[in-house]
């Protein structure tokens, strides 16, 4: 890529951007080029076209996704053009990143359901309506016989194995299948159908990204810039955030259980999630740090501030007041709730105390429920349960309470 001359304002405005844009991000590849590409912007008024691909797998989205979410904001703040890929062909094979073993595909309907439910939830972030959303079966099948063998002449075996998760495969006599090693192909000619200028995604992610750049030359295209954002680590502080784990916090949950669970965020990463999951200003984030580490800001305090932001950049300002005075009131003072939800019972005057929990939907399973019991965590009118076999009299007024953060009066 050829360098531009810039006046004064074009370069100071090319720094800016770049500064900005660089916060968070763990690798830009190549840097050269990337601020060369937003020069070319600059100078041009040519907006960069913004990659984001999506596998709709699973249609919960958590804090641990909205780091890239929070990067595509900056980049559509600057004016640049976000595309928001739905890999509803690609879904249908399934990623095998960090798999160790073959993904079942997903049907159609699955697909473009989980899709909808991205795009609402994705909204909360950024403006779609100045978003492109696509579709890469728009041009993955059209493509013909001939088309994908010329597709993957452009990679080989030996390449292919040097991702981690098919070595692990292989090394462990694990099957993989042909058709994965067309993932990563298809994402990559994706960038080409899309003449993609940069593409960003988790750390995770950093061999498909860099496919891209390898087809764009190959079909003749000036090369995409890859940006990889870091992975956040769940509520355990040791693995990825997921709600298979059950250790993420979801942008929908209700107002209570978010800020609820963000105060079980482990003290060493409040400035890792300040950092990538808000748009807390960079002077803030460095006095925050500084005050966390000589001791004049408190972690308890440092956390109630995090947890009414995610409350208010997903629910508003109310609901996050609303959810800190909930927060002070019942665990704070021990009160218990005012607005506890209350449930008319018709069922039996007798009942197993696993079966109540599972009845009023404050277990998803009879096992969750024991196993809830046995670990000390389900309260009858605040007393605490020890008797996983309890069978339970079902009077008006009786306050039933799961973990920390469930209520329920029985009326």
């Amino acid at each position: 890529m050829e360098e531009l001359k810039l006046t004064a304002e074009q370069e100071q405005e090319v720094t800016r951007q770049v500064q900005l844009l660089q916060r968070g991000v763990v690798e830009i590849i190549p840097e050269d080029e990337f601020r060369k590409k937003i020069a070319k912007s600059v100078v041009t008024g040519k907006p960069l076209n913004i990659k984001l691909g999506m596998d709709p797998s699973a249609p919960d989205v958590h804090i641990g996704h909205t780091v890239v979410l929070h990067k595509l904001r900056q980049f559509q703040e600057l004016g640049h053009h976000i595309q928001m890929l739905i890999g509803d062909f690609t879904g249908r094979i399934g990623d095998p990143t960090g798999k160790s073993e073959t993904r079942k595909p997903l049907t159609n309907e699955q697909v473009l359901a989980n899709a909808q439910t991205y795009v609402d939830q994705y909204g909360k972030i950024l403006d779609m309506d100045k978003a492109s959303l696509l579709y890469n079966s728009d041009w993955l099948q059209k493509l013909n016989f001939e088309d994908v063998i010329q597709l993957a002449g452009n990679m080989t075996v030996a390449r292919m194995l040097e991702r981690d998760d098919f070595e692990k495969r292989y090394k462990a006599g694990q099957p993989i299948s042909i058709h994965e090693f067309f993932y990563p192909l298809m994402q990559g000619y994706d960038s080409v159908a899309m003449e993609t200028d940069i593409e960003i995604g988790g750390t995770d992610q950093k061999f498909n990204l860099l496919m891209g750049r390898q087809l764009q030359e190959s079909y003749g295209q000036e090369k995409q810039i890859v940006m990889t954002l870091p992975l956040i680590e769940g509520l355990d502080g040791e693995r990825k955030m997921s709600k298979s784990l059950h250790n993420y916090i979801g942008i929908d949950e209700e107002p209570n259980e978010i800020f609820g669970k963000s105060m079980s965020i482990p003290d060493e990463l409040m400035v890792k999630y300040y950092k990538l999951a808000t748009d807390i200003p960079l002077d803030e984030l460095a006095k925050l740090e500084e005050g966390l580490k000589d001791g004049s800001v408190h972690p308890r305090d440092a956390k109630m501030n995090l947890g009414a932001k995610f409350v208010e950049m997903y629910h508003g300002k109310a609901q996050a007041d609303e959810a800190i005075s909930y927060f002070k009131t019942v665990f704070q003072k021990g009160a218990l709730p005012d607005d506890m939800p209350e449930v008319k019972w018709e069922g039996e005057a007798s009942l197993w105390i696993v079966d109540l929990l599972v009845s009023l939907n404050l277990q998803s399973s009879k096992g969750e429920a024991r196993r809830m019991i046995q670990n000390g965590g389900v309260k009858l009118n605040g007393e605490k349960v020890d008797d996983v076999q309890l069978q339970v009299d079902v009077q008006s007024g009786l306050i039933i309470q799961v973990g920390k953060r469930k209520f329920v009066k029985i009326v």
